[in-house]
C-alpha cells in the first residue's frame, strides 16, 4: 500500500519509513504539517500516518483540512499524548485511528491493514502466490508446497518483489530501486548474490524451478506449465 508519513521526529520518522518499506509498502514522507497537508491533497494514498505535534500546521488542523477538502484517506494519529481526551480530540478531528508512542511496530502495522480494509474490503492483500510458492504477508513467511523456507529480510522483499511481478521481467535496475533503494547502480553484484541464494532456497529439491534468469534482460518468477 502507499503510505503518508508525517512525523517532525527525524529519528522516528527514519525508523517509521524504514518499517514500513521493509514491510513491503511505498513511503511519502513530511517533516512538518504544511507540507504533510500538500502531499495528503495531491497525491493518492492507502492511509496517513500523521503525528500530533507538528511546527507549521499540527496534526489536528491537518486532518481537519483534509476533511474539509473532501480527503477521505484513513488517518492514523501516531502520538506521545496518551490521555483519553487527547485520543478524543484526534477522533473528532477526523482520524480515524490513535496509537500512542511508544508503540509495538507490529501493532502499527494491524492497524493500518485494518483501516484500509475496513474502506475497501479485500483491497488488503495477505498472501502472494505463484504455483506451489506461497509468501504470507502478515507473518513474514514462505513455503513451497507446504514446506517451510528460511527468509532473511532482504530475501523476502526481493522474492515479495519478484512473485508481486510473476511472469514479468523485473530488471536490475528495478531491483535497486525497490528493493535495495538504491537510485544509482552502485556496481556491484549484490542482486547476482542474493537471486542466488534465493533460488538455491525456494528451486533447490523442486522438479521445476521458479525462478529464472532472462539473459541480458533481467529476472522473473513465474509458475512452471
Amino acid at each position: 500500500m502507499r503510505v503518508l508519513v508525517v512525523e517532525d521526529d527525524l529519528e522516528a520518522q527514519r525508523y517509521l519509513v524504514k518499517g514500513l518499506k521493509e514491510a513491503g509498502h511505498v513511503v511519502d514522507e513530511a517533516g512538518e504539517g504544511e507540507t504533510g497537508l500538500t502531499l495528503a491533497l495531491s497525491r493518492p494514498y492507502d492511509v496517513a500516518i500523521v503525528d500530533r505535534m507538528l511546527p507549521k500546521l499540527d496534526g489536528l488542523r491537518l486532518v481537519g483540512k483534509m476533511r474539509e477538502e473532501r480527503n477521505n484517506t484513513p488517518v492514523l494519529f501516531l502520538s506521545a499524548l496518551s490521555d483519553v481526551d487527547d485520543r478524543i480530540k484526534g477522533l473528532r478531528a477526523g482520524g480515524d485511528d490513535y496509537l500512542t508512542k511508544p508503540y509495538a511496530f507490529a501493532e502499527l502495522l494491524a492497524r493500518l491493514d485494518a483501516l484500509v480494509r475496513r474502506r475497501d474490503p479485500g483491497s488488503v492483500k495477505t498472501r502472494v502466490s505463484v504455483g506451489d510458492l506461497e509468501l504470507d504477508l502478515l507473518s513474514r513467511t514462505a513455503k513451497r508446497n507446504g514446506s517451510a523456507i528460511e527468509l532473511q529480510p532482504r530475501e523476502f522483499r526481493l522474492l515479495e518483489y519478484l512473485m508481486r511481478h510473476a511472469g514479468q521481467i523485473v530488471t536490475r535496475t528495478m531491483l535497486l530501486e525497490n528493493v535495495w533503494e538504491y537510485h544509482f547502480d552502485p556496481q556491484t553484484n549484490v542482486i547476482d548474490v542474493h537471486i542466488s541464494r534465493l533460488r538455491a532456497k525456494i528451486d533447490k529439491g523442486f522438479e521445476a524451478p521458479l525462478l529464472h534468469t532472462v539473459r541480458g534482460a533481467g529476472y522473473m518468477i513465474r509458475a512452471h506449465a
